[in-house]
């Protein structure tokens, strides 16, 4: 892998993990570089990074319908329901 080309602005992938960003700073450690990525700001062998060409990916955001919400609230009130009645549980069948 090309470490030469790995400098601070340029976009790059970790193929490891797969976790891709823009490098930050470079430094080096014991003989080796390394580069802070700015999606994790973990320091990244240089060697074992890849540049990524092309326009930046954005995350996506999830957009959810107020019915959605409705329904998720409806769920966790039932939990709570279902919840209570258990802690109301004498010691029939406890043995």
């Amino acid at each position: 892998m090309e470490s030469e080309a790995i400098v601070p602005g340029v976009r790059v992938r970790y193929p490891s993990t797969g976790t891709t960003g823009t490098v930050e700073r470079l430094e080096e450690i014991e003989g080796k570089t390394f580069a802070q990525i700015d999606a994790t700001g973990l320091l990244y062998r240089t060697d074992r990074l890849i540049r990524v060409e092309g326009p930046e990916r954005k995350k996506r955001e999830r957009k959810t319908d107020v019915i959605d919400d409705y329904e998720h609230l409806k769920e966790i009130e039932s939990a709570d329901d279902l919840r209570a009645r258990y802690d109301d549980v004498t010691g029939v069948g406890a043995g």
